[in-house]
């Protein structure tokens, strides 16, 4: 598992809390469904002070779900999974986690009965296999459709219906261990990246606990970027944002807090 530290104006390490997400899907390699979960649970990890480190997109394969997952657990504290967890055959998320952690499949009492409950006398087998679950795992409450996700350690295997994703990680919020919330700021700018690169360098290396990100857009028949700036101290924060501004506006750029 992955521990890194960041140092502190008063020279003490803040633990920086890490995590992955597994994508799997055939539907999402082949195209043919754009996976939404990203953004969501990299903006929800943010305020849970976790960061989002990588992110892996995997077909509907045994060994490849098995192998993502195994390798992101020894990467990073926290590991998610989207998708493959319904009640049809290519639905094999869950089997193919067990396999990887050498554990078996079992019923889940309290899953098969929350399932019978929400589907009363439209339960089948089919809908029965949302209760299958790893050995030693426990349930993430679902409160759009009841089939609940699953918990087992540091992994989480959730639904890939955003909605239903959504609802679960809101089950979570403020139960897992993480730092300092990421917060974000925004300088707009009518320039090209390529005009301010060295600029953008300069501030970046004297300010390493600030992450400063540059993302171009072209409007209004010229073109222009928003700067994106990120960390966890909110007066460094705000104080790097002021001197960026000042540093373009010097350099005679039109630049103003906030994006455009």
């Amino acid at each position: 598992m992955q521990q890194t530290a960041s140092q502190t104006a008063n020279g003490a390490e803040d633990r920086i809390w890490t995590a992955a997400l597994v994508i799997i899907g055939d539907e999402i390699l082949s195209g043919r469904t754009q996976d939404a979960n990203l953004a969501y649970l990299a903006r929800w990890l943010n305020i849970q002070g976790i960061r989002l480190r990588e992110t892996r997109v995997v077909a509907d394969d045994m060994a490849a779900i098995g192998a993502a997952v195994n390798a992101c657990l020894a990467a990073y504290d926290y590991v998610f999974t989207t998708g493959g967890i319904g009640p049809t055959h290519d639905d094999i998320t869950v089997d193919a986690i067990a396999a990887a952690l050498g554990v078996p499949v079992v019923p889940h009492p309290k899953a098969e009965a929350v399932l019978r409950g929400y589907y009363g006398d439209r339960i089948t087998e089919a809908r029965l296999r949302m209760a299958r679950v790893p050995e030693g795992a426990e349930l993430l409450d679902n409160p759009e459709t009841g089939a609940p996700g699953i918990r087992l350690g540091r992994l989480f295997i959730m639904a890939g219906v955003p909605k239903i994703t959504q609802g679960m990680l809101r089950g979570l919020d403020g139960k897992l261990e993480g730092g300092k919330p990421v917060l974000s700021a925004a300088i707009g700018a009518w320039t090209a990246e390529s005009q301010v690169a060295g600029l953008l360098a300069d501030v970046q290396k004297a300010n390493q606990d600030v992450q400063i990100g540059s993302y171009p857009f072209w409007r209004e028949g010229r073109g222009g970027a928003n700067f994106v700036l990120r960390a966890v101290d909110p007066a460094r924060l705000k104080a790097v944002v002021a001197s960026l501004v000042a540093a373009l506006q010097a350099d005679g750029v039109d630049a103003v807090e906030g994006e455009l």
